[in-house]
């Protein structure tokens, strides 16, 4: 399994969005960036990922899941976007913040770190086993 983070704007799709589409679940769709689309392009269901409140937030508020592998991005006729479909697994006890992940050395390699305006981006297992204890949740 891999781990993963995608970013929402909270106003836009936010973690109670997710979680109204039950097991169904959404894609992960108008991701106009190569880089994030190809790591949806890298996940496999099952994989999981942390839902992560940008804009005035900035924090994981919850788990999910990959349920449906990259396909054709249905907000557009064009062949080059594609998107995952996910689902919420739990929310996290304790929400954990940009400031927190930028403070913990432990983190400092971290994507959301090093380039915080990738929407999809992946997570070490090991930066997954921290971010979660921080969160209060089993890995």
């Amino acid at each position: 399994m891999r781990y993963w983070l995608f970013k929402s704007e909270p106003s836009v799709w936010g973690w109670t969005d997710q979680v109204a589409r039950g097991d169904k679940g959404e894609e992960w769709d108008g991701v106009r960036n190569y880089q994030a689309r190809n790591f949806m392009r890298d996940m496999k269901v099952g994989d999981r990922g942390f839902f992560y409140h940008s804009q005035e937030e900035k924090a994981v508020v919850g788990v999910v899941e990959v349920i449906a592998p990259a396909h054709q991005d249905s907000t557009t006729d064009d062949p080059r976007w594609e998107c995952v479909d996910i689902k919420a697994i739990k929310p996290v006890k304790t929400p954990v913040t940009l400031e927190q992940i930028k403070s913990d050395p432990r983190l400092s390699d971290m994507v959301l770190v090093k380039n915080s305006r990738l929407s999809v981006q992946p997570v070490s297992a090991d930066e997954w086993n921290i971010v979660c204890a921080l969160a209060g949740i089993d890995p």
